[in-house]
């Protein structure tokens, strides 16, 4: 039996995934079919270790957390996986992680289906292999969303017209399935998902925050935003300072406030309220920072610094 791709797939796509392909022999395989119709048995992922927690008495299975631009994979590993599962218990959280496994899925109800991932291997990388993971995973992000666009112009979708066109038998037939049973898939969201990710490979330095828009923004509907940053910055005159300072004012103050047990979100957005950030900033700035390593969430709803 040949060995499945392990597929380069954004925790956003992952996570919307719904349909399942179950294996009818013992030996064979089973598949989640993503919205973009990837037929994934592996998958690969590169993101921050943000958590690692022992969900049995014995600690023998692990539940942990790995965050990509888009969302977070949810890791189940146990004793079938003693290596891996030794190996996420000794990383200091949060750490940039590897990982190889093959899809999991729990259907609580009729209709409901949750995935997650059974860990094959991890490893620690540093964040120059993040940002390629990220570069690759939104090319094949790219090509999925072109391979879609060209089965939705047949009149009726054909596998072996979309292997016609070059692309894999898989993808072919993942996309057959998806048209299928996914109905009308928003194709913006994910593009909109490459967009965002991108974003993680420019430098802190040259991002300029006024310059995302929507590239459907007519110029008169720019011309009133322009205008209207315009009368804010005017009536604010002491509230000049970017983005990157507003992060560093954040972590500051998380880390004067915070204990051993970390600091209360609720208590971050009020002390930084203080300073003139609203709880709408105060939530992008901790995003960002979870996202960069500088701060993570051990418990819901309670940060903490790295």
């Amino acid at each position: 039996m040949k060995r499945e791709t392990a597929w380069r797939i954004f925790a956003g796509e992952y996570n919307d995934s719904t349909f399942e392909i179950k294996s009818e022999g013992e030996m064979m395989p089973s598949y989640i079919i993503t919205p973009l119709g990837a037929k994934v048995n592996r998958i690969f992922i590169i993101g921050v270790l943000t958590d690692v927690e022992n969900v049995s008495e014995g600690g023998e299975f692990v539940r942990a957390h790995i965050s990509d631009p888009t969302g977070v994979f949810t890791v189940y590993s146990g004793s079938y996986q003693q290596d891996v599962t030794d190996t996420l218990l000794k990383i200091d959280v949060p750490a940039f992680v590897a990982l190889t496994g093959k899809v999991r899925t729990y259907i609580p109800e009729e209709g409901t289906l949750y995935v997650s991932v059974r860990p094959e291997k991890v490893i620690e990388v540093d964040a120059n292999v993040r940002d390629r993971w990220i570069l690759e995973t939104c090319k094949n992000t790219k090509d999925r969303i072109e391979a879609y666009l060209e089965a939705l112009k047949m009149s009726e979708t054909d596998k072996i017209d979309l292997r016609r066109l070059g692309y894999s038998k898989d993808l072919s037939d993942g996309i057959s399935v998806a048209i299928k049973n996914y109905g009308n898939v928003d194709l913006n969201k994910y593009i909109r998902l490459i967009q965002e990710s991108l974003q993680y490979l420019i430098p802190e330095g040259k991002k300029e925050k006024a310059k995302k828009q929507e590239t459907s923004e007519t110029v008169e509907e720019q011309k009133n935003k322009n205008e209207e940053k315009q009368e804010k910055k005017e009536e604010t005159e002491d509230d000049d300072t970017d983005f990157e300072e507003i992060e560093k004012n954040v972590l500051e103050t998380i880390r004067k406030i915070e204990g051993e047990e970390g600091a209360p979100w609720d208590t971050i957005t009020e002390e930084c309220g203080k300073t003139g950030l609203d709880s709408d900033t105060v939530e992008e700035a901790l995003s960002s920072l979870m996202d960069k390593g500088l701060i993570y969430e051990p418990v819901l709803g309670t940060i903490k610094t790295t």
